[in-house]
This record gives structure tokens, C-alpha cells and sequence, in this order.
């Protein structure tokens, strides 16, 4: 407590140099680590979101499928809708989708392939997110319909 009392009687300066001196470092640390989280947040909801896609085609999920076949414009919209209910803005140039392709050799798949750019919220501050990087994510799904 007394530290404190004589902080405050303190009138000649030092402290609050220091203080500014400190603080702009201390900040674009707790910054850059928000931001850092933000991203990671993001990457994890394009794999979310690519996975849900894939199984979408996969099984021939109702929100994939036009009268109960594929269809390509459903699936997109439905993953477009699916990542932006986290927060995620994808448009339809960002989202491809195959409903019939090879996974790690094998024939058969469904396969969903998204990609985001980061925007951070601090482009001043934090110029080598200036650009954002692109994140992306792929997820396959076995065709499960007939």
C-alpha cells in the first residue's frame, strides 16, 4: 500500500515514462495475441466447416441436394450458410465442391475445399496482417448415396 500512496505523491515523472515506455510494448503483445486467437478461431471453423460440407455431399444431406440429388449451387449455399453462422464470410468463388473425386487415392469421395483471408482488426498496428493470410481447409466424406 505504501508503494502505492508514494506512486501517487511521486511528482517527478519517472514513473509515468516508464509507464509509456511499457505500455506500448505490453500492448502489441496482448494485441497480437488476440488477433493471433482470431485466426486460429477462424482456421478451426473453416475445418469445421469444410468437414460438414463434405458430409453434407457425402450422404446426401437435405441441404446439399435438390429433390434428393446433388446439387452443386445447394451445397455451396449451404456451406456458405453454415460459416456464416460462426461469423465467417464465404463467397462462392472461396468454396469448391466435388461430389465425386479421389481422397488419398481412393475413388468415390465427396470433397469440400474452402478458403478465407484474414483481416485483422488492427491493420495499423499489426502490418503483417495487413494482407491477412489465406487460410484454407479441405475435408472428403465417402459417397454414402446411391
Amino acid at each position: 500500500m505504501s508503494r502505492c500512496r508514494s506512486f501517487l505523491r511521486d511528482r517527478s515523472g519517472a514513473h509515468a515514462v516508464e509507464f509509456a515506455l511499457l505500455s506500448v510494448p505490453l500492448l502489441m503483445v496482448l494485441m497480437g495475441t488476440f488477433e493471433f486467437g482470431r485466426m486460429y478461431w477462424a482456421q478451426h471453423v473453416l475445418n469445421e466447416v469444410a468437414a460438414a460440407g463434405a458430409r453434407c455431399v457425402g450422404v446426401l444431406q437435405s441441404g446439399c441436394t435438390l429433390n434428393g440429388v446433388y446439387d452443386a449451387p445447394s451445397a455451396v449455399s449451404y456451406i456458405s450458410g453454415r460459416a456464416a453462422t460462426d461469423g465467417i464470410v464465404l463467397s462462392d468463388t472461396n468454396i469448391t465442391v466435388s461430389n465425386n473425386t479421389t481422397c488419398s487415392g481412393l475413388s468415390g469421395f465427396s470433397s469440400v475445399q474452402v478458403s478465407y483471408t484474414f483481416a485483422t482488426v488492427l491493420p495499423a498496428l499489426l502490418t503483417s496482417l495487413v494482407n491477412g493470410p489465406n487460410l484454407s481447409a479441405k475435408a472428403c466424406f465417402p459417397n454414402q448415396g446411391a
